[in-house]
């Protein structure tokens, strides 16, 4: 019955996100909506993952933009992965440490202070 699932994040500002997930990220944007104009909806993918990102209806309210979640993006370097983030000014809540599990991990926030978790395996 269901088939594919992906996080469809809530952005104050559209083209802010999709500056940090395009062009930070790496992901590719597969639809948009309008085509033309500026957009209110993407659909993008890195790898075989795929995320939406809509345009918040109300900017000026009260009301925190989307509901708290958090990325997993996997990076060949975690080191240098947050490096190039942090060089572009996005913040680093949590510095790369390995993990029990296997993997170095990092976390920093997207421009709508979401959570990006950055992993690399060990």
């Amino acid at each position: 019955m269901f088939s594919e699932a992906f996080p469809i994040l809530t952005a104050r500002d559209l083209p802010r996100s999709l500056g940090f997930y395009r062009d930070l990220l790496g992901f590719a944007v597969t639809y948009r909506f309008p085509e033309d104009g500026d957009p209110v909806y993407v659909s993008m993918r890195l790898g075989g993952s795929t995320i939406g990102i809509g345009a918040q209806e109300d900017a000026g309210g009260d009301v925190p933009c989307g509901h708290p979640f958090e990325m997993c993006v996997y990076a060949e370097d975690c080191d240098a992965a947050v490096g190039l983030l942090r060089t572009a000014g996005v913040p680093v809540v949590e510095e790369p440490a390995d993990q029990p599990w296997g993997e170095r991990m990092a976390r920093v926030e997207d421009p709508d202070g979401n959570l990006v978790m950055i992993l690399s395996k060990l």
